[in-house]
């Protein structure tokens, strides 16, 4: 696996700046959250920022991740919205959209996956039509994926993995809800995106067990501390999970890919927490391969 760090950690770097410090510290991956200074699709300096990007993760030998949880990128007043659950066609529409361009900078970066995940529910629709929205959204994004080249851990054929990571007070929040989206919709590049401490938070433990299970549609994971039934990030120490049967079982089932922290709380003391973490997690990652 490779410690990595994910950019909306340190939200006050310039991209570049954020992937030299990174890459100085040690970490071997960085998880890239499109934002509004981050390879928003949008902005007139979208190709160029791409372009340097892709030089940086070259010329530092780091594997990446495109994640696409910014809060108000597409909405300035509504966090997170419009999503693939979202009531309106349109706003389903600009979502698909969105992670469209996304794939794009997956493919061109060279990413290993493009991490995303369902939204949250704000009507009173029942479950069944909600799906019917969430796959036909997904579906689409899944179907333009597998057009594209994806990066060094992607089977030929299979085109850019999408992770789709289960999400503390969204449609799909758990992994267990997971599995009831997977049995719905057929596609070789559908992958999950795991995060540590949403397992945690939520009671889905053992957090080894679920790595285990899923271990063969692992595309990436985040990682980070946290409490049980609180949904905040935190730095490893401050809250309860023992990471050391996590690492180990990730090491178990020969998982290669992004170990990626998630402190996007953390931006107001970003090389710090970041030179933290990679203390904390280094020795437990290494003795993995001792």
């Amino acid at each position: 696996m490779l410690l990595g760090y994910n950019t909306n950690g340190l939200s006050h770097h310039d991209p570049s700046q954020a992937i030299e410090l990174l890459a100085s510290i040690g970490y071997r991956s960085v998880a890239i959250t499109i934002d509004q200074h981050v390879l928003n699709p949008y902005a007139a300096e979208f190709q160029r920022q791409l372009s340097t990007i892709g030089r940086l993760l070259q010329k530092h030998q780091l594997r990446s991740a495109i994640e696409t949880g910014a809060r108000y990128l597409l909405d300035p007043v509504v966090k997170h919205e419009p999503t693939l659950v979202s009531p309106t066609v349109e706003g389903r529409a600009r979502r698909v959209e969105f992670l469209k361009h996304a794939v794009d900078s997956a493919a061109e970066l060279g990413s290993d996956c493009v991490s995303l995940w369902s939204g949250v529910v704000h009507d009173e629709a029942p479950d069944e039509e909600v799906f019917e929205r969430l796959i036909g959204g997904l579906g689409e994004v899944l179907h333009y994926a597998r057009s594209k080249r994806g990066g060094s851990t992607q089977l030929a054929g299979q085109g850019i993995a999408i992770g789709f990571e289960p999400e503390p007070g969204m449609f799909i929040d758990t992994v267990e809800r997971f599995a009831q989206l997977d049995e719905r919709i057929e596609a070789e590049n559908l992958s999950l995106t795991l995060d540590v401490g949403h397992l945690h938070c939520q009671g889905e433990v053992p957090i080894t067990d679920h790595i285990r299970r899923w271990g063969s549609r692992l595309v990436n994971v985040h990682i980070e501390d946290m409490r049980a039934g609180v949904h905040q990030h935190l730095m490893f120490g401050e809250g309860e999970i023992d990471f050391p049967p996590i690492i180990g079982a990730l090491s178990e089932i020969g998982y290669h890919g992004g170990l990626h922290v998630e402190l996007s709380r953390h931006s107001h003391e970003g090389p710090q927490a970041a030179r933290r973490a990679f203390e904390f997690l280094t020795p437990l990652v290494r003795k993995t391969h001792a």
